[in-house]
């Protein structure tokens, strides 16, 4: 098939995929997988793939805006990348050091209002590379109606147990009791500022693994996860709302087995007193099939034997 072919095929699958989509996830998290193998395949060096990758994050962040998520978190430098070659890794930090200001300067960061920050442990990075961090987060600190985090630095299982020591720590010193300890205690340690559950996870390059990226915040939610073989630099936007495509029809089954445990309850015990169970029922009603669906009057409250409606 032709180049010019290609891409008016690629347009018209782009316009089914967005007409199909009805409601975008309000996080989704991104492992750019790829960038390396993409530049060998074509004879380059590795810099050359993660510089073409840094044009595709761009897209991406469009995108995101477009189909309405408020959140993007890409993952664009692991613990474990810290191993790669010294010129390798150097030329990567130049690049997130390029990238961060340029995308701090952009009137289309501005203009939409994105917040820019770094999660991860930042400090074992480059003096360089926290400058821009810095200066990114300075230039949109004062934002919030789209959010980029770009992990650097970054190891879940890492997070996770820098919080867990930190609550040690508190209980041992007697600021903490143990049964205080809750979901927003451990929230509250992992990153200087909130971070939304993710709904979902986009990995390219083939693997089908998410390499222990946002485990309390993705896995915790049950995000659903969306993998593909193109090379970070090669995914295209098909590519990303087939992605949101994956995410809503795993929403739409969650909420259709939540709707149908709730009435398998009720069912199956007959009581008043499962408010909860109703409550479920009520809210996701509408995605079962209709042979399924109950109607108003199964769904209300019997009254109690041998009482009378109280008159106003």
């Amino acid at each position: 098939m032709n180049r010019w072919l290609r891409r008016h095929v690629d347009a018209i699958y782009e316009r089914v995929l967005s007409r199909e989509i009805s409601g975008a996830p309000t996080h989704v998290a991104v492992i750019q997988d790829g960038n390396r193998r993409y530049a060998r395949r074509r004879g380059g060096d590795a810099h050359e793939g993660h510089r073409a990758g840094a044009k595709t994050t761009e897209r991406v962040l469009e995108w995101c805006q477009e189909v309405g998520v408020e959140e993007l978190t890409l993952y664009a430098f692991s613990t474990e990348n810290f191993e790669r070659p010294p010129e390798e890794r150097e030329q990567l930090f130049d690049l997130l050091c390029e990238k961060l200001r340029e995308f701090a300067d952009a009137d289309r960061v501005h203009e939409n209002e994105v917040r820019i920050r770094a999660i991860g442990d930042v400090e074992r990075l480059p003096d360089r590379v926290q400058a821009a961090i810095d200066y990114a987060d300075r230039r949109t600190g004062q934002y919030d109606q789209f959010v980029l985090n770009v992990a650097l630095a970054y190891g879940g299982r890492t997070q996770l147990l820098e919080a867990a020591r930190g609550v040690a720590a508190d209980v041992d010193a007697g600021d903490l009791e143990p049964a205080a300890i809750d979901v927003e205690t451990i929230e509250n340690r992992l990153y200087e500022q909130p971070v939304r559950d993710v709904d979902l996870i986009i990995r390219t390059g083939g693997d089908e693994r998410t390499s222990n990226f946002l485990p309390w915040h993705a896995n915790g939610n049950e995000a659903a996860v969306f993998f593909c073989t193109p090379y970070w630099p090669e995914f295209s936007k098909a590519d990303f709302l087939r992605a949101v495509r994956t995410y809503e029809h795993r929403e739409e089954s969650w909420r259709r087995t939540r709707a149908r445990r709730a009435l398998a309850l009720l069912g199956a015990l007959g009581e008043s007193d499962l408010p909860e169970a109703r409550s479920v029922v009520e809210r996701f009603r509408d995605s079962l099939p209709s042979a399924e669906r109950p109607t108003e009057e199964d769904l209300r409250e019997p009254e109690l034997e041998g009482t009378e409606p109280v008159a106003d």
